[in-house]
């Protein structure tokens, strides 16, 4: 989720056995199971910054730390220069710090392009987690005024437009607010620049941010001291700050005061964390699966962006893993699954035979190795799974390959059995999922199956590079669009719709063509959670047997998208209708939304793409339906995470 990328952040005197560098590294430590791929910090001493960013684990960066590579103002390079600190690479003097673990998203793993970024004049350094979605613009209006940008992210323009601010004598808030306020998207940051001694100025929008303060007592300095993990404080405090979306704080040793972008001072209430590592990291959400639901742009991003190859209309995986070689002999892909990573599946299989033109065939996992299955040469066995440990589904993979499927797999642990076992794996990256019932891990497994079916087409050569270009561009912006859909008033409609159709004696979930799945999906959430009898099912099949069950007092959620059977599902929806079923249209299709009872309107996108966008809002309904029945959302009764046993 958000905080893949970690970010700490410390000022005044953590002690006297562990100077500021150290308390960094330590934060950035506990964040370390967020996993990443580079680790940087920055402090301030003596009026000066000094930085050391690394590509790869922490180690890396704890190595250089203590060979004394913290690279002070006007030091050339790594380690040039009049290096500080010895074998513990810890700062004498040094007042307020910031650390950072990285999981890219623009700009490729390594040093350049790790965290912080300081601008020209060495006079600010930046940390920040998430992404500024108007970067391009910014960055050809300070390339226009002569700023030249050191490295590919998106985040080094906050330094340069903060410098430039500092530059012309603003304060460091006042110059952060500015910047903000003219930066687009999301994000977690936090600044420290010389000029304003022992402080750090720290923003939120979006990705998590919590802060520490303490007054000096029993042999310890007053401090201060954030994380975008609560995790990340436990060590300092337990009273906690949560910052809210647009809030900014200034840090100084012994408090921290909380602003609005407007620099007016704003009100938050510490909060007393009890000493729960486990349950700490659910921040101010009040079930995981809500904010697992809320982290789902991010897990979009993390799956798809480093992959993109958008100038060519292509995707490149990890590894040189799916490429066109690999792929060659590829003649029909068996996808096999239980639960959500089936629905995810099933929508994959329509993926790949539109765009690769490959024919798919997809299994329960469960009866696929309990039948006498007949595989034909050149299968590929597809497992989607989000912990990789599931039984029945390592069962079946085993059994394919037994039977001469080359192994490949779709998944979000590393290091797990399945992803052991396969040639070749699509990581999903959507963090550690808690919430029994799977929404980030579902929206996680369908981009990576709809990356790997635009990877087979281009292989194969049954996908034109303009059509391949055009769906990335589309799979993009469909980033901004969750994030208006999961900010919006799209929340008040569901609570709303819950409210007035919570009680229902039945729910039917309707799609078609890549929708259908989407159906099941949505059905299979609300029996999870909110234990009410609900069922997916074609469109199309309604007539052949359950509009019967249809009556006053039965909800169908019609779920349509603009696209060839868009026509087809408003037809379905008139016969419910004609019948006293009440209709909830979800989806970006007008016409559905003007014939039914209720509507959750999604942003239009690409037919194939809408599964991504339609599923929110079935998360969410069924998420407000358990909460309004009293249900234990994150542990669902009957249920586990992953089913590691048959």
């Amino acid at each position: 989720g958000f905080e893949m990328c970690g970010i700490v952040g410390a000022v005044g005197d953590l002690g006297s056995e562990t100077g500021l560098v150290s308390g960094l590294v330590e934060g950035l430590r506990v964040l370390e199971y967020r996993g990443y791929d580079s680790a940087g910090v920055a402090v301030e001493v003596d009026g000066a910054l000094a930085t050391c960013c690394r590509a790869g684990r922490l180690v890396n960066l704890e190595e250089s730390l203590a060979a004394g590579r913290l690279v002070p103002l006007g030091a050339a390079g790594d380690g040039g220069g009049d290096a500080i600190g010895g074998a513990s690479g810890d700062a004498a003097g040094a007042a307020a710090g910031i650390g950072h673990t990285r999981w890219a998203t623009y700009g490729p793993p390594t040093d350049g392009n790790a965290h912080p970024h300081v601008d020209s004049a060495r006079s600010v350094a930046v940390v920040h987690n998430g992404i500024i979605e108007n970067y391009a613009a910014l960055r050809g209006e300070l390339e226009a005024v002569g700023v030249r940008l050191a490295s590919d992210t998106d985040t080094e323009v906050l330094a340069h437009m903060v410098g430039r601010r500092l530059g012309a004598g603003s304060t460091l808030l006042d110059a952060v607010c500015e910047t903000l306020r003219e930066a687009r998207g999301y994000y977690a940051v936090a600044f420290v620049a010389p000029g304003a001694s022992g402080r750090i100025v720290c923003a939120r929008k979006g990705p998590p941010l919590a802060l520490t303060s303490w007054q000096a007592a029993g042999g310890r300095g007053a401090g201060a001291y954030l994380a975008s993990d609560v995790l990340g404080l436990l060590p300092h405090g337990c009273e906690i700050v949560y910052l809210e979306d647009g809030d900014v704080a200034v840090l100084e040793a012994g408090r921290a005061e909380v602003y609005g972008l407007d620099g007016q001072p704003r009100e938050r209430v510490p909060r007393l964390v009890e000493w729960e590592a486990e349950d700490a990291d659910l921040g101010n959400w009040p079930h995981y699966m809500l904010k697992e639901i809320h982290e789902q742009p991010d897990v979009l991003a993390k799956t798809t962006f480093e992959r993109i190859r958008e100038e060519v209309g292509d995707a490149v995986f990890e590894g040189n893993q799916w490429s066109d070689e690999s792929l060659a002999g590829i003649e029909r892909v068996q996808v096999i699954a239980c639960g959500t990573a089936l629905h995810a599946g099933i929508i994959g299989a329509y993926m790949v035979e539109e765009l690769a033109r490959v024919p798919v065939d997809v299994d329960f996992a469960s009866e696929f190795r309990y039948r006498d299955p007949v595989l034909v040469p050149g299968t590929l066995a597809l497992a989607v799974s989000q912990s990789g440990e599931t039984a029945d589904t390592l069962a079946a993979l085993r059994l394919a390959q037994e039977l001469g499927a080359r192994g490949g797999a779709i998944c979000n642990v590393v290091g797990s059995t399945l992803v052991r076992e396969v040639e070749e794996v699509i990581l999903t990256h959507a963090g550690p999922e808690i919430g029994v019932a799977s929404t980030k891990a579902f929206t996680a497994q369908v981009a990576a199956a709809f990356l790997l079916a635009l990877r087979l087409g281009r292989a194969r050569g049954a996908l034109a590079s303009k059509t391949a270009r055009e769906l990335l561009s589309e799979l993009r912006e469909l980033r901004p669009c969750m994030e208006r859909l999961l900010s919006g008033g799209l929340l008040e409609e569901i609570r709303a719709t819950a409210a007035r159709y919570g009680n229902s004696k039945g729910f039917l979930f309707l799609g078609r063509g890549v929708n259908y799945p989407v159906a099941l999906e949505g059905a299979l959430k609300l029996k999870e959670i909110a234990y009410v009898h609900a069922e997916g099912y074609p469109a199309g099949e309604m007539k052949h047997g359950p509009i019967a069950l249809v009556e006053p007092g039965m909800t169908i959620l019609a779920i349509n998208s603009p696209g060839h059977v868009a026509a087809k599902v408003r037809s379905n929806i008139e016969q419910v209708k004609a019948r006293g079923g009440e209709v909830i249209s979800v989806g970006a299709d007008a016409a559905s939304h003007a014939i039914a009872d209720a509507v959750l309107a999604v942003p239009e996108c690409p037919e194939l793409l809408s599964p991504l966008l339609n599923v929110l809002p079935l998360q969410l309904f069924a998420y407000e339906v358990a909460r309004l029945k009293g249900c234990d959302i994150d542990k669902p009764r009957n249920l586990a995470k992953s089913v590691t046993v048959e």
